[in-house]
């Protein structure tokens, strides 16, 4: 029983694809006696035609693995693309370790531990690239002795006098 004009009209009534039309297979003779669009419509009003629901991709994985890269995961040596640097940029990384060394040397400054020269030369040194981490300045200022000596004035009182 050949019925691809029927289905062609009826995709065309439902404005779907052929392969989303389905007949009831117990009214194909009804079908098959069906030959204008206004026979065809009215199979559809009953029910004896009709068309398939989408099927979609489902996002339930897709979420999943969102909300694993969210927490950091997923960035092992086998997920990684691209050169080292499409990552995180050189330039990035550059900021981040000035900026983390220069909040560094204005702590030590502000709580004297280095004077203001001190702090003016290194400040200058880690613009230039001197030192590879916080760590290194802390080691440099150990070699160099630049650390500052706080004099510990007590309060005067009665005792001390």
């Amino acid at each position: 029983m050949k019925l691809a004009t029927q289905k062609r009209l009826a995709a065309s009534l439902l404005k779907c694809g052929l392969d989303r039309v389905r007949f009831r297979p117990e009214h194909l003779h009804d079908i098959k006696e069906a030959i204008t669009k206004s026979d065809l419509r009215l199979l559809i009003t009953d029910g004896i035609i009709f068309k398939e629901p989408m099927t979609g991709v489902s996002r339930v994985r897709a979420r999943k693995i969102g909300a694993q890269k969210r927490k950091g995961l997923r960035r092992g040596h086998g997920s990684r693309k691209g050169t080292p640097n499409a990552s995180t940029p050189d330039k990035e990384k550059w900021m981040n370790k000035v900026r983390s060394q220069r909040v560094f040397l204005k702590e030590l400054r502000d709580k004297k531990h280095v004077s203001g020269a001190t702090y003016r030369s290194l400040y200058r040194k880690s613009k230039g690239g001197f030192f590879r981490s916080r760590r290194h300045i802390k080691l440099y200022l150990d070699d160099q002795r630049l650390w500052q000596k706080k004099t510990l004035e007590k309060p005067k009182t009665k005792k001390n006098e």
